[in-house]
């Protein structure tokens, strides 16, 4: 059975082993984790013959190199616009390569984007919890930190054509997100909600795989500080007391206690992690039915996509 061993050469902050979460545990405290860009894990391991939500690598706008020690492989490589050089040849994500051994891919930040995915044509054999791969970043518990060092073992190792992937429009960063106003909008005056629909926010430096920070007007809740903890969900936008907003992202906390003046709809969550520090985006409302048509359309356009 063919073989391939990679060792990491060089990594940045936040590359991970990651697959399609770890589902149904939220109850218990256990945050899902998983890609934080979701349609980018799918279309990359289809592409590389995968089921949707094996396990991957993640790369973050730190980068990746990775040299071949043992055998010959083929990835297939989606998410933002990275730079890749596989070996002589130099391309973009979106793309799947084949590496033989002693050859070196290397991935560095692109034009937009600022999460990829690299998804072996074979079985990473990587370290599991509670029945998932995902890395949970604070505790390393999944299939760990991609670092320096480390070896990534592919077991059924298969070689494909060399090709260029579809990248959908939908799956790019967005300017505009659409989000579901609440659950705990009554602790915001009418004026705030204006805002948070009405002007601009920028990403801040204060961005990991639990959340963004986002710098903009101040939207400040009125009483709020008291209410119960409760479960949180991804793409949750909870306001602090003194009026910062941040947006919940894959390893976020399964419970708090700060007031949500938005959530983001599922199907722009994607869209919206591969906006960059720094990156300024705008909030317009839509209904929750409206979200869930949303969810609809893009899953029925993520079937449709033929990556093999």
């Amino acid at each position: 059975m063919a073989r391939a061993v990679l060792r990491v050469v060089e990594a940045g902050p936040h590359c991970s082993v990651q697959d399609g979460g770890r589902a149904g545990l939220m109850r218990f405290g256990v945050p899902a984790s998983g890609a934080m860009d979701r349609v980018a894990l799918a279309l990359a391991n289809r592409a590389a013959g995968n089921p949707a939500g094996a396990a991957a690598v993640e790369v973050s706008l730190g980068g990746l190199v990775l040299e071949v020690e043992e055998g010959r492989l083929s990835l297939a490589i989606a998410g933002g616009g990275f730079v890749v050089q596989a070996g002589a040849l130099r391309c973009g994500s979106w793309s799947v390569v084949t590496l033989t051994e002693g050859e070196r891919l290397s991935v560095r930040r692109g034009p937009w984007g600022a999460w990829c995915v690299l998804a072996p044509a074979g079985r990473l054999v990587v370290p599991e919890w509670l029945g998932s791969a995902a890395t949970h970043a604070l505790s390393g518990l999944g299939g760990g930190a991609v670092a320096a060092g480390r070896r990534l073992v592919v077991e059924e190792a298969r070689v494909l054509p060399a090709r260029d992937l579809p990248c959908p429009v939908w799956a790019r960063s967005r300017d505009e997100v659409a989000v579901v106003i609440g659950p705990q909008e009554r602790f915001f005056a009418s004026g705030q909600i204006d805002r948070l629909l009405g002007d601009a926010f920028r990403l801040t430096d204060a961005y990991d795989r639990m959340g963004v920070r986002l710098r903009g007007p101040s939207l400040a809740p009125e009483g709020a500080l008291g209410i119960p903890s409760e479960p949180v969900l991804r793409g949750a936008v909870q306001v602090a007391g003194d009026g910062v907003a941040t947006v919940l992202l894959a390893d976020h906390q399964t419970t708090g206690g700060y007031p949500k003046i938005a959530t983001l709809a599922g199907a722009e969550l994607d869209g919206f992690v591969q906006l960059r520090p720094h990156d300024t985006v705008e909030f317009r409302a839509v209904t929750p039915e409206g979200a869930a048509g949303m969810a609809r359309v893009r899953a029925a356009a993520l079937a449709r996509m033929r990556m093999t």
